[in-house]
């Protein structure tokens, strides 16, 4: 079974748990079941395909970790207050975020002992984080915990190690920008000679690169701090689902985190670069696809905001609203996207198909919280015609994979079943008219979060390297 980079999340009514199998092709699963329903079952990975009460929540998976793996399936469970959390995983990682080793002090000449020292602190930075993206560390998790001063997550372990690399590379950069303006041939030389190599999570070879992933080779200073920034960002949006069934505040603000980290990479790091990019280029240079994942995590963490209100019972109307807002962030990147691909092809269709699958989502939701809300301000006619006019226009995009499609349709039928109700409240007592077309509301929508602002750190010290005046 091959992967299609997706991750799907949801939760499910204890109460209405039954025994059936489900596997999802590139999708993680995760259940909230009691321990007695798991327990009465013969096996603990088969897990219900038709509830009520399901909560969605679908994810692009891990453009923060690319690198060739064997397909996997596994259930983990957790115990926890007495319920056991069942993940059940099928996924094919087909294509992750991996790199070459680079040692700055083999490369770069240091004139003196502190610059030396400095060359070799950054290759041992960068070889942390290679060992963690590449998979190739033989710590072990205690260790990889003392090391990072008590951190137990994965995730939190990775940002640290980058975290204490990028101010190392920002300083480089710095430095090799005013020796090139009196060594400039030298200096280009050197960073040839680096031979900085990544794959990409987003381009169509490496999907579809049987022989494993593919590497792209920049020579520029500055596409190792964006391929860094972009991995970084990767491995926040991963820490904001870890984070996701405990703490949704948490979880929201981890999203508007990593959307800054993107923002910061469109407007600061990837322009200057564009001009110096060869023609095989990894989607994840290209300033536009960077503003792209800035729209996606913004939209992912009005989705946790939405999710948060609707446990506090908030009205229909706001979270109509809510909804809706999630949309117009979704409709803004897939705009882009369309503009992106007719310049640059190697970018995979599956990031589109993820972001269209999660708009029309939101949109059926928050039609449906529209419909409710004029239901009860007295308007059911006009209730009608929203439901009508939405789930005609959503049934004509039912994807055509499972478990896509199942699950979309499972959203259909909530809605249909209101729309149902509605219909019958209104034959037997309102007996209001049914509006169509251009009668019918707009819906509208509100964005309320925002990124994070990224402030890049730089050590400010100063590095001499023995260049040879021409």
């Amino acid at each position: 079974m091959k992967g299609r980079g997706f991750r799907w999340k949801s939760e499910v009514d204890p109460e209405t748990c039954k025994g059936d199998e489900v596997k999802g092709r590139g999708f993680c699963w995760k259940y909230e079941v009691d321990a007695e329903t798991l327990r009465s079952s013969r096996n603990p990975r088969l897990m219900p395909r038709r509830f009520k009460g399901l909560k969605m929540m679908l994810h692009f998976v891990k453009p923060s970790k690319l690198k060739t793996k064997k397909v996997f399936d596994t259930g983990l469970c957790i115990v926890r207050n007495s319920v056991i959390s069942v993940f059940l995983v099928t996924f094919s990682t087909n294509c992750r975020f991996s790199c070459f080793q680079i040692v700055f002090e083999d490369v770069f000449p240091a004139y003196n002992l502190v610059t030396l020292e400095h060359l070799k602190e950054l290759s041992s930075k960068r070889k942390a984080i290679e060992d963690s993206i590449n998979e190739s560390s033989f710590i072990t998790e205690a260790i990889a915990k003392q090391m990072s001063g008590g951190l137990e997550s994965r995730y939190e372990q990775d940002i640290q190690k980058i975290e204490q690399y990028l101010p190392l590379l920002e300083n480089l950069i710095s430095c090799a920008a005013v020796i090139s303006t009196y060594g400039g041939i030298q200096m280009a030389q050197w960073t040839v000679a680096l031979k900085i190599r990544w794959s990409s999570s987003l381009s169509t070879s490496s999907f579809f690169n049987f022989k494993g992933s593919k590497f792209f080779q920049v020579d520029n200073l500055q596409f190792e701090l964006g391929m860094t920034l972009f991995l970084c960002g990767g491995i926040l949006r991963e820490r904001a689902l870890e984070v996701l069934s405990t703490d949704l505040v948490r979880s929201t603000t981890i999203f508007r985190e990593a959307a800054g980290i993107y923002h910061h990479l469109a407007q600061e790091v990837l322009p200057p670069l564009q001009p110096e990019l060869p023609p095989q280029k990894p989607p994840e240079a290209l300033a536009e696809v960077a503003t792209i994942m800035s729209l996606i995590c913004l939209a992912e963490a009005q989705a946790v905001t939405t999710r948060k209100a609707e446990e506090k019972g908030t009205s229909s109307s706001l979270l109509a609203k809510l909804h809706h807002g999630v949309t117009l962030f979704l409709e803004e990147a897939i705009g882009i996207f369309h503009t992106v691909v007719t310049q640059y092809k190697d970018i995979s269709p599956h990031l589109l198909e993820f972001m269209n699958f999660c708009k029309c989502l939101h949109e059926l939701k928050g039609q449906q919280h529209l419909a409710e809300s004029l239901k009860v301000s007295g308007q059911i006619g006009v209730a009608i015609g929203v439901l009508y006019s939405v789930l005609t226009n959503v049934k004509k995009k039912i994807p055509g994979e499972e478990p896509w499609k199942s699950l979309y349709q499972k959203q259909i039928q909530d809605s249909s079943e209101v729309l149902r109700k509605f219909v019958h409240e209104n034959d037997f007592v309102w007996h209001e008219k049914i509006p169509s077309g251009d009668e019918l509301p707009l819906p509208e929508g509100n964005k309320i979060v925002n990124f994070i602002t990224y402030s890049p750190k730089k050590w400010e010290r100063k590095l001499s390297l023995k260049v040879k005046l021409m």
